[in-house]
């Protein structure tokens, strides 16, 4: 089952989604990259500017903070539409 996850997380790669694992817990992110066992998502949530002028930091606005998700351990996979006004 995780070739089916593999091939779906490489789809939504640069994605909003939202994750849910075996364990129950929820996970709303954007993918950014993806490997044979594990996805690797930034959070969504405010983005905070931490002393600086609001440049970014590699682009992604203050949050490079990622964290990955073993792709054996995924239950489901929504993507999260996004609406810019």
């Amino acid at each position: 089952m995780s070739a089916h996850y593999y091939s779906l997380c490489n789809r939504y790669r640069g994605r909003a989604v939202q994750i849910r694992t075996r364990d129950g817990r929820l996970h709303r992110g954007i993918i950014v990259d993806v490997k044979r066992n594990r996805v690797f998502i930034r959070p969504l949530g405010r983005l905070r500017n931490f002393g600086g002028f609001g440049y970014g930091y590699y682009g992604f606005g203050g949050s490079g903070f990622l964290y990955g998700l073993a792709l054996g351990a995924i239950v489901s996979l929504v993507a999260i539409p996004f609406f810019f006004w």
